[in-house]
């Protein structure tokens, strides 16, 4: 595509134009934003504004128009988020990152061509976040290569490369004014010495340093500093504030024998994401049967529509299920309508419950087909309800009851301060987002993270040819990288979903699980269909680890970290088999529990499994339950799986059910029973059912007639 750079004149932005051409994308104008008339640097949260008196160089050096403004707002707007979340937002007025909107636009009006926007952003979200929203409203696209790169390995490829930047500005203790005019190779060891004594980011991402570009590989013409001069800021023995001032430069030829211009693409996958794809290789290449015996066929999906939405609310928790649009509607009506009902219905409910849709965290979306056009109506409809950071979203094509062309389901809290990561732009780092979601919502201390695909981050394409190795691999990666940049915290799993399209394929994802050492509840879910055609999604909920508890003299609190413990077993009418046996030993029964534990358990048995459990909890609290079911239960399996002492708390802090359940089984009798021996008396979760055409789990070959997984909040 088209790109205007979005130029400071520094290492990173121009570095990022090598990764742009790289990636097949063309060059056509440069665009910067600069103090007024008379000052050489202002305070500014989004822009470099020191090296501005010679930024034209740079763009001549590019051979490029020049396009620029000068900063006429402020950092009003100085939170993580910018904008509204309702639907429509648009800007802050008199905050500095207008002014980029308007030098974009006019950027456009010149060239109605461009279509992307080059943005050298390393690590700051609140820089990301702006530049975005920025593009958004333009319909333009980031391009932002240097997005989460390792800073050390970055500043030695952008050397490697024939990046010249020399520092124009210092304010990072250890670097003194003896600095400025230095090359980025003069000052490796220096920055790599500091960050070792005290934690300076090697590509100055905490403002530590600034650079102006005199070469690199795109630039057709090298630049000379002919005369410049120090000016020193703030004058500290250790970390004093000065920058250099260009008072005359000039453009001269490259030399051509020059043997630097080679852009070091990082590998698509890290290491151990390259032996995860190898271990699934070798499984398909080892010709592993179909686990389920069968192969799905069409059926008359004669199944009953599911009931009316149910809701179930804890403190400030409220889950929804089973949305869909209003039986009244005719079902031919266009599928943009079809969402845009069951959208009203959630603000409905959401209302009735003093929440609105700001407060929704995560959504799982169903539709009859995930085909291109089908795909781009929902999320046509599914935008006009979300504004800046929407919530976190899995989105599946499943074989919907007849008359029912949409369902969903959602969490809400009150209140929240939820943080969010939504990334829009490219990169190497994982996909921006296909659709109006974040990649994860933080409201601690849970993580809800979007289902991830197997999309090649660069392009947003998958793999070809087709590859379920490759894909899985990015998706696991995909997953881990998102978790990692979303929360600074510790980071448990607590449930993984993996939605496949062929269930021949679940064998093989198996094993990427036992090669990664999966213990989490997990549940193997195929579907009709997957966005772009992916063969695998990947759904998980995390946990911080980190709970807040009284101190010793219980007048205070203080925080600790905890890591989950993962427990799992099998339900028979008359015997048990647990993984676990010490659960059952004496004394380790719940206190809220009235049943006593069986003393008919006989571990290995070989019976065919009735009702298997998964929990994840922290301590002895159940934060994750899955139930899996073949045939159906009697009541004392029930029963007995009611009595497991670490289920025993669980039932009171249940907020959200997802029924899982085969199209070509009769699962409503059996959850039914289930459910009322579990609950009782209780307020039900608020539970969605969902139809699937295999389930599987990560510890049994069994071909489960209905699964449940169950979300807890304390």
């Amino acid at each position: 595509m088209s790109y205007v750079a979005l130029l400071s004149g520094g290492k990173d932005s121009c570095y990022n134009l090598s990764h742009c051409n790289a990636n097949g994308h063309q060059l056509v104008a440069a665009a910067t934003l600069s103090p007024q008339s008379g000052k050489d640097e202002i305070d500014s949260y989004m822009y470099q504004t020191v090296g501005q008196d010679a930024i034209e160089f740079v763009a001549r050096a590019l051979e490029v128009p020049l396009y620029r403004r000068a900063i006429q707002g402020d950092p009003v707007e100085q939170s993580a988020e910018y904008g509204s979340r309702s639907a429509g937002g648009a800007g802050v007025l008199g905050d500095e990152t207008e002014d980029l909107y308007t030098l974009l636009e006019h950027v456009k009006a010149h060239h109605p061509d461009v279509q992307g926007v080059s943005v050298g952003a390393i690590l700051s979200n609140y820089q990301r976040v702006r530049v975005e929203h920025v593009c958004r409203r333009l319909s333009l696209t980031p391009l932002a290569y240097l997005w989460q790169r390792d800073q050390a390995e970055l500043l030695s490829e952008m050397i490697a490369a024939g990046i010249k930047s020399v520092l124009i500005k210092v304010a990072g203790i250890g670097l003194t004014v003896k600095h400025l005019g230095k090359t980025l190779n003069e000052m490796q060891d220096t920055f790599t010495r500091l960050n070792s004594l005290y934690g300076l980011h090697i590509c100055g991402e905490g403002g530590e340093y600034e650079t102006l570009t005199l070469d690199s590989p795109l630039f057709k013409h090298r630049i000379v500093l002919d005369e410049t001069e120090v000016v020193m800021h703030t004058d500290n023995e250790f970390a004093p504030v000065a920058y250099l001032r260009v008072k005359r430069a000039s453009l001269h030829p490259k030399e051509s024998s020059s043997t630097y211009g080679r852009v070091e693409v990082p590998a698509l996958l890290e290491d151990r994401f390259g032996e995860l794809k190898n271990v699934v290789e070798n499984s398909v290449l080892g010709g592993y049967e179909n686990i389920s015996g069968c192969t799905y066929e069409p059926i008359n999906r004669s199944h009953r529509i599911p009931d009316h939405p149910s809701t179930h609310t804890i403190g400030s928790w409220l889950a929804i299920g089973n949305i869909h649009p209003n039986p009244s509607l005719d079902s031919e009506i266009p599928l943009e309508e079809q969402v845009r009902d069951c959208f009203i219905q959630l603000q409905g409910i959401l209302e009735s419950h003093d929440l609105r849709m700001e407060d929704v965290v995560n959504i799982t979306l169903l539709l009859p087909s995930l085909a291109l056009k089908v795909f781009a109506a929902a999320n046509k409809a599914y935008a006009e309800f979300f504004g800046v950071s929407p919530p976190s979203r899995a989105c599946v094509g499943v074989d919907l009851p007849e008359g029912v062309g949409v369902m969903l389901e959602c969490v809400a809290r009150k209140g929240n301060t939820r943080r969010a990561l939504h990334v829009q732009g490219l990169s190497y780092w994982a996909p921006a987002n296909i659709g109006p979601y974040s990649q994860a919502i933080t409201v601690e201390p849970y993580v809800f993270v979007s289902g991830q695909i197997g999309l090649l981050p660069p392009s947003l394409t998958l793999p070809s040819p087709s590859s379920l190795a490759l894909e899985t691999a990015l998706v696991f990666q995909h997953t881990d990288r998102v978790i990692r940049a979303a929360n600074t915290a510790g980071s448990h799993v607590l449930l993984s979903l993996y939605w496949l399209v062929d269930d021949a394929d679940t064998i093989h994802i198996r094993r990427a699980c036992e090669t990664f050492c999966e213990e989490t509840p997990t549940l193997f879910l195929v579907v009709a269909s997957l966005p772009r055609g992916a063969r695998v999604e990947k759904q998980v909920l995390v946990h911080t680890g980190i709970f807040t508890v009284p101190d010793e003299d219980e007048d205070m609190f203080t925080q600790v970290s905890r890591t989950p413990e993962f427990l799992s077993g099998d339900i028979h009418a008359e015997r048990t088999q647990i993984s676990r046996a010490a659960d059952f030993l004496s004394g380790d029964v719940h206190a809220e529990c009235s049943m006593t534990a069986s003393s008919e358990m006989v571990l290995g048995s070989t019976r065919p499994s009735i009702l298997n459990w998964q929990i994840s909890r922290f301590d002895m609290s159940p934060q994750c339950v899955v139930i899996c079911a073949r045939g159906r239960p009697s009541q004392e399996d029930a029963i007995e799986l009611g009595k497991i002492p670490s289920l025993c708390a669980f039932w009171e802090i249940a907020l959200s059910a997802r029924l899982f359940y085969r199209v070509d089984a009769d699962f409503s009798s059996g959850w039914s029973l289930v459910s009322r021996v579990l609950f009782g008396d209780r307020v039900m979760p608020a539970t969605t059912s969902i139809p699937c055409r295999f389930i599987g789990t990560r510890d049994s070959g069994e071909r489960w007639d209905w699964a449940v997984a169950l979300v807890g909040v304390s």
